[in-house]
This record gives C-alpha cells, structure tokens and sequence, in this order.
C-alpha cells in the first residue's frame, strides 16, 4: 500500500514538475517575445523620432532660406525704391530749372539746334513753328531764315507755345509734327539717363 502511495506521489511530482517546467519555458518564450517587440518598438520609435528631427531640420533650413531670400528680397526693394526716389527727385529738381538754360550765354545756337533737329526729324519741306516767346524771339531775329535757307524749305512761326520752352513744328498738312521742346526732351532722355545719373550720385564713375 505504501508503495502505491509512494509512486502516486512521484507521479504527482513529476507531473508538477514537468508542469512547472513547462510554465517557466512558456513564461521564457514569453518574456523573449516581449523583448523582441520591445526592441522593434524602440527600433522604430527611434526611426521615427529621427525622421522627425530631420523633417524638423529641413523645415528649419526651408524656413531659414526663405527668410533670408525675404530679407534679401525686402532690402533690394528698399534699396530699389530710394534709388527711384532719389533719381525722381534729381529729375524735378532739373525740370524745375529748365527755365534757367534759356539764360545761357549761348542759348540762341540751342534755340536754332532745337529747330534745326525737330525738322531734320519731320523730314518736310513746309512746317509750321510754335515756339516760347524768348526761343520765338531768338529765332526770328536770325536762326529761323539761316535754316530755312539751309534745308531749303518753308518754316513759318505761327505761335506761341501756352506749355514748354523750345519749339513744336507741325508739316504743312498738318499729319506730322514734333515735340522738341525741353521737358520732352528730357522725358526722351531720362530712361537712358537715370543708371548714369545714379551712379554720379554715389560716387562712381558715369
């Protein structure tokens, strides 16, 4: 009897054993799954943390180049927007002194240049003048038949200008005519005129 008794323990022994066994394989088996899912969360945890960071960087580096082509951009404008405020204002200052030319000691050989161009630009045989009263003056005491003369046309005053200093001649069939008054041509001359004036002002060689 006591030898019964004796292998139903064993066998209960070894069956917890062996269930013990099993439980602590299993539990291992376990424990290595979850680390190895631990690890390929933190593997990927890591990835994406790192992606992060460089799509942070990228935006920074984005930013950081648009800000400075803005900064750039801005400053030229403001730099572009003083220039043409400079250059504007230079401008004024000479449209407002034209008047000043005509008391030039040779402003008569201008006055006869203005008219002398002006029909050379109309290319007419007849032409009818309007000039200012002191280039209007100039140019009937001498310049007006010299020319005529020398172009071998007919060139006739036949007004005074309400607007301008100079002359604006009108063909005889009135489907021509030609502003060369002073502040025309200044306004001819100013888009050609406005890099070398600006660089006169800072100081450079025109």
């Amino acid at each position: 009897m006591n030898t019964k008794v004796q292998d139903i323990e064993m066998l209960e022994r070894a069956i917890l054993t062996e269930a013990r066994d099993e439980a602590e394989q299993i539990k291992a088996q376990a424990q290595e799954k979850a680390e190895a899912i631990r690890k390929r969360a933190q593997e990927q945890a890591e990835q994406e943390r790192n992606a992060i960071l460089e799509r942070a960087r990228e935006d920074v580096e984005r930013l950081r180049g648009q800000a400075i082509a803005t900064a750039q951009l801005k400053a030229r404008s403001q730099e572009l927007e003083k220039r043409e405020d400079l250059l504007n204002r230079v401008f004024k200052t000479v449209r407002e002194k034209l008047s000043e030319v005509q008391n030039r000691p040779d402003y008569d050989q201008i006055a006869a240049l203005l008219l002398r161009e002006a029909l050379v630009q109309l290319r007419v045989n007849k032409a009818q003048i309007k000039a200012d009263k002191t280039t209007q003056s100039i140019l009937e005491k001498k310049a007006l038949k010299e020319i005529s003369k020398e172009l071998n046309g007919e060139y006739t005053l036949v007004g005074t200008l309400e607007e301008g200093l100079g002359v604006v001649l009108e063909a005889a069939d009135g489907k021509l005519n030609y502003d060369n008054t002073l502040e025309t041509r200044l306004d001819r001359l100013e888009g050609t005129l406005r890099a070398a004036v600006y660089r006169v002002l800072i100081g450079e060689k025109p």
